[in-house]
């Protein structure tokens, strides 16, 4: 059997949704004839809570190597005045409606001296511990899972040195992920952080994205990428789903939800650049002609998205559960009405959006230009997306047309996209 390092930061009992990816893709790749093992950090996720249920998808046999890490944001929590174990959200860490000096000053520092990420301290640990593992392992393949894209770095520098296959996995972009909008960086950074993208895309083997706008960008910028660039969606895990056979509940059918109460769920971290102010007040017009609307936020929610929420007046119809454990949080969608989802930009699928889809339950989303999203939703007949600007009352007028295709995303388990990637992974 080939062996596989797999290089990423966040792993269980993280409760980062990027675990999922990788873990699924660890999980099934024996089955396809490759052995993973695993390069990691043993450091607390600042960021993401425990959700120790991941563990039980660890295979005992697993080798996990788990190395220390440098993090800025320990000397964050003490610039800003948090406790030593203040949990971090990430959405408030780079938000622009905070307008402290001291925010102001750790974002600047953190945009322009931070390359390629805030997780640039575990570079040369992991390269130390990559390096005394791969004496031990003889590997055929290194895959490394950015962001954080240091992973990336981490990779190169290994496979260079041991002569071994390296392809990185960008769920996000490099120097232009969303959050990095509005944000200056000076231009020293940015040629350095240009110069760290372009080399380690040249020297992989092969190169996967989860998306195709976002391939098609970066073979845009990087011609070199146009034969070994491949994408791989985020997908989701049949398992997790059984319990759902895919029809809208009776109410909505009938046509008489609007006599009962309705659940909007967002899941995952929103940001103040993914706020939809036009979206909130048509809730509000909704909930003022009679309709029992509610919203319920899973995960983190910036200060701007708060502040719009209130202006609206949706804030004694809105709940904020906060993290969740993973199947605690597929109990929460399979329980909503409608499931809300915001693409940051144009190249971005997001990962939840193939859970929902899983559901069966009616997609609004939100993506100015976002075709992508638009034909996975389209062609599920799942729902709408709409530009940032919109209201979405057309999905009200029309949700009783949605019903989606589940066999049609049954394309999207991850059983089916490790099968693709076993098959990438086979290089001459």
């Amino acid at each position: 059997m080939k062996k596989v390092l797999f290089i990423t930061y966040y792993w269980p009992p993280s409760g980062k949704a990027s675990i999922h990816w990788p873990l699924k893709m660890i999980k099934y790749l024996p089955e396809f004839g490759w052995q993973p093992i695993v390069l990691t950090v043993n450091k607390k996720d600042v960021f993401s809570k425990k959700d120790e249920n991941l563990l039980k998808e660890i295979d005992k046999n697993l080798k996990v190597f788990k190395t220390n890490s440098y993090e800025p944001f320990d000397a964050y929590k003490r610039f800003t005045g948090k406790n030593k174990d203040d949990q971090l959200i990430a959405s408030e860490t780079i938000s622009k409606t905070n307008d402290s000096l001291k925010h102001k000053i750790s974002i600047w520092i953190r945009m322009n001296f931070f390359v390629p990420d805030a997780r640039a301290g575990w570079y040369f640990p992991g390269v130390k511990e990559g390096k005394k593992l791969l004496k031990d392992e003889k590997l055929d393949t290194i895959i490394s899972i950015g962001p954080p894209h240091t992973a990336h770095l981490i990779g190169m520098k290994l496979s260079k040195y041991f002569k071994t296959h390296h392809i990185p996995v960008f769920i996000d972009p490099w120097v232009d992920i969303a959050y990095y909008k509005g944000f200056k960086r000076s231009k020293p950074t940015l040629a350095f952080d240009n110069h760290l993208e372009k080399k380690v895309l040249k020297q992989a083997d092969k190169v996967i994205f989860v998306t195709h706008t976002m391939k098609d960008d970066y073979v845009k910028k990087y011609n070199f990428l146009s034969k070994k660039a491949h994408v791989l969606y985020w997908g989701y895990d049949e398992e997790s789903f059984n319990r759902f056979s895919g029809p809208l509940p009776k109410e909505i059918e009938s046509g008489t939800s609007t006599q009962l109460q309705e659940v909007i769920v967002h899941a995952g971290n929103i940001f103040d650049f993914q706020n939809v102010p036009a979206f909130w007040s048509r809730i509000r017009k909704e909930i003022d002609s009679g309709r029992k609307l509610k919203i319920h936020f899973i995960g983190s929610v910036s200060p701007g998205i708060k502040e719009a929420v209130k202006k609206a007046g949706l804030e004694e119809h809105t709940k904020y559960l906060g993290f969740l454990p993973y199947n605690k949080m597929i109990e929460e969608l399979g329980k909503a009405s409608y499931l809300l989802v915001c693409a940051t930009e144009k190249r971005h699928v997001p990962g939840k959006l193939f859970e929902y889809l899983r559901t069966g339950k009616p997609i609004i989303a939100f993506g100015d230009d976002n075709e992508e999203v638009k034909k996975i939703i389209t062609e599920a007949n799942a729902g709408m997306i709409f530009h940032y600007n919109q209201d979405a009352g057309e999905f009200f007028e029309n949700v009783i047309k949605f019903n989606t295709n589940i066999s049609s995303i049954k394309k999207f388990d991850r059983v089916n996209i490790c099968k693709e990637l076993a098959s990438i992974m086979e290089i001459n």
